[in-house]
């Protein structure tokens, strides 16, 4: 684990993180942002909490597998899953995709 860097503050641990939290942030101001040029888009402060709470528990459980799962393929696995299930719940809210 001594030249393990994934979960340092420097190297190339901190980048994917920088990269994962910071994509987190545009997605969540994206709307706000097409609210000031399109009438297409009307979030409420509900909608935004909402959406700010999935990307809280889907980077998070993201930054929890790769702490804790040691191969890259099953990173890959979980991250993918973790994709996935953020993508159904999200399809789910906004048109009843089940029902």
């Amino acid at each position: 684990m001594a030249g393990d860097n994934r979960t340092s503050a420097s190297g190339t641990g901190s980048a994917w993180r920088w990269l994962m939290w910071g994509g987190a942030a545009a997605l969540l101001a994206l709307p706000a942002l097409a609210m000031r040029f399109t009438t297409e888009v009307d979030w409420g402060p509900e909608d935004f909490t909402v959406f700010g709470i999935m990307l809280l528990v889907a980077c998070s459980a993201c930054e929890l597998a790769v702490r804790l799962i040691a191969g890259r393929a099953g990173r890959l696995v979980a991250i993918a899953a973790i994709g996935l299930a953020f993508l159904l719940v999200w399809a789910e809210l906004a048109v009843g995709i089940f029902h």
